[in-house]
């Protein structure tokens, strides 16, 4: 269920390749991402939608069988528990797409990646100058 990278450049165009099911479960984690990070920015990274603020924050993308959220290793470190039920690793989550999303945990896993973020800014920042 990969499209071709040269038929999207927008968060847009990549949602709209996609059946109206999957398209929506894109659009649930964009809103997601916008109400946490009002001030992130929206790009196309490594082929997926992309949230930028102070560096990487979120990714997401869709396969045959599954939504992939990317929250960065720390992002699945800081919830291995609420993850059990869903294959992940260092980094990444597959989310099937015959079960409902996880919505309140997606929130909660875009809450800590922004805190973290922010930190990270504040800290550099601080040291810097």
């Amino acid at each position: 269920m990969e499209p071709s990278s040269a038929a999207y450049t927008t968060i847009d165009e990549y949602i709209r390749l996609y059946p109206p099911e999957v398209q929506s479960r894109l659009q649930a984690i964009r809103q997601i991402v916008h109400e946490e990070a009002p001030e992130a920015e929206e790009t196309i990274k490594y082929r997926m939608p992309t949230f930028m603020l102070y560096g990487n924050l979120v990714y997401f993308a869709a396969f045959k069988e599954h939504i992939g959220f990317y929250p960065t290793p720390s992002g699945t470190e800081s919830f291995q528990a609420e993850l059990t039920p869903y294959k992940h690793a260092k980094g990444s989550i597959q989310f099937p797409l015959d079960e409902p999303l996880p919505l309140a945990l997606i929130r909660e896993i875009v809450r800590f990646r922004v805190q973290e973020n922010r930190q990270r800014h504040e800290e550099k920042a601080r040291r810097t100058g």
